[in-house]
């Protein structure tokens, strides 16, 4: 068998491909590997949904349609438009494929991940653009890039666009978007898996050659390509390819939530759904031009808050959107004054509705204000134990009512109060201007 190297990948392994994706490739590559034209059996296939899965990856249509398109890119591996990450997936998708790209036909799980983390860790990236045209790919990798999809919405809006197909692998992907967006002729599903077997006995007779196999291990040559598959043979890998279909359901359902069930997505057999059929059972969100669709995604995304992106790991998952405190103590502090551990969690000009963000980054962000607070409190005069306030429960408005009063009785200041600044923040902290007159006052 010539290309062990590709058959390896192709034959007797899962595969979450759609059917006519593999009948491509074998007519393709199958003479080149086995010697001679291969029939594909076992299924019945359109003969143009294979021709069309024997086509090469296209450009991008959304970063086409960007007037930003090719400017200031700043070596980012991905097209970026208007704040938004534009990150192609493609053709056929592989494991430990490195960067190879569109012009082999191929995307690598590995490339993708690398272009989300980028995306994630990048300041100018408001949202991610998902552009997906793929009959799908290999099993290994795909389901941990789905979780890896799954997280990173939970930092950053991110949605699929669907030109013209999301099928198998390229589906497991697509579903874990907060939204899916396809075109009228495009098709998403194929929740399912295949295994190709070869049998080249017949072919070996033929030419008067036999293949011996001696081996150690009862199961060593399971699935060879020189001897018919045995019925307990195939009965295993469909035992198999089962359990893998019931992983591939429970992936969709926990990217898709209540839109589509592990069950509902099972119950499908693995068929393809296009256009408005799709959205009705559920696999997809909205039928739209994927220019238009991402268009609306840009102007949503510019319309909202500026958002704070994640000072920590991007698998660390927070969304929160800026909102103006109703009390400023103080100007961030400068280098030398930079506060430490959980001050540095998240600025304390960040407030977030807790309808927003968990119970966990409730605290963490509380932590960090009451940490800046016992800081500029220090370059009042005032000492107090941030570990300890913290600790305490203690919340930054009663921390800065104490401060206050605290001021108040060292300075007959009862007038101090802090306000937040309608525009650029003052140099001088509120707080000290009115001890300095204060003091300044009992001199007198």
């Amino acid at each position: 068998m010539h290309h062990p190297q590709i058959a390896q990948r192709v034959f007797n392994t899962p595969l979450l491909v759609e059917p006519a994706k593999a009948a491509a490739f074998l007519s393709g590559l199958g003479p080149r590997i086995a010697g001679q034209e291969i029939t594909f059996a076992g299924s019945e296939l359109n003969e143009a949904d294979v021709a069309h899965a024997g086509m090469q990856a296209q450009a991008s249509l959304l970063a086409s349609n960007s007037p930003q398109e090719g400017n200031d890119q700043r070596d980012r591996p991905y097209a970026f438009a208007d704040g938004v990450a534009i990150i192609s997936i493609a053709g056929t998708l592989v494991h430990r494929g490195a960067w190879i790209g569109q012009s082999s036909g191929l995307t690598s799980y590995e490339g993708l991940t690398t272009q989300i983390n980028a995306a994630l860790g990048d300041p100018e990236v408001r949202g991610i653009a998902l552009e997906i045209d793929s009959f799908g790919g290999e099993v290994a990798g795909a389901f941990d890039l789905a979780d890896h999809i799954r997280a990173a919405r939970d930092i950053k809006p991110v949605q699929a666009f669907v030109a013209d197909h999301a099928l198998s692998a390229g589906y497991v992907l697509a579903s874990q978007a907060d939204r899916i967006v396809l075109s009228r002729t495009g098709a998403v599903g194929s929740i399912g898996v295949v295994l190709m077997h070869t049998d080249m006995s017949g072919m070996l007779a033929a030419k008067g050659l036999s293949v011996t196999l001696v081996h150690a291990g009862q199961h060593k040559t399971d699935g060879n390509p020189y001897e018919p598959l045995p019925e307990p043979v195939r009965d295993r890998l469909q035992a198999e390819l089962e359990d893998l279909r019931a992983l591939f359901a429970e992936t969709v359902a926990a990217g898709r939530g209540s839109r589509l069930s592990a069950d509902a997505a099972l119950t499908t057999e693995a068929a393809a759904f296009r256009g408005t059929d799709a959205v009705t059972a559920g696999l997809a969100d909205a039928v739209a031009d994927p220019r238009s669709a991402f268009a609306e995604f840009v102007t949503e995304l510019n319309a909202q808050t500026p958002m704070p992106l994640p000072t920590r790991s991007p698998h660390t998952i927070r969304s929160q959107q800026e909102t103006p405190m109703t009390e400023q103590t103080d100007p961030a502090p400068s280098d030398a004054e930079t506060p430490t551990t959980a001050e540095q969690a998240s600025p304390a000009a960040e407030e977030t509705p807790p309808a927003a963000i968990s119970a966990a980054d409730t605290v963490r962000a509380e932590a960090a204000e009451v940490a800046q607070i016992c800081a500029q409190a220090g370059r009042l005069g005032l000492t107090i134990n941030a570990a300890d306030a913290v600790r305490r429960g203690l919340k930054p408005d009663a921390l800065r009512g104490k401060i206050l009063d605290d001021l108040a009785a060292a300075g007959d200041a009862a007038g101090i109060h802090a306000a937040v600044p309608a525009a650029t923040p003052p140099a001088e902290s509120p707080i000290v201007a009115a001890a300095r007159r204060a003091a300044g006052t009992a001199a007198r």
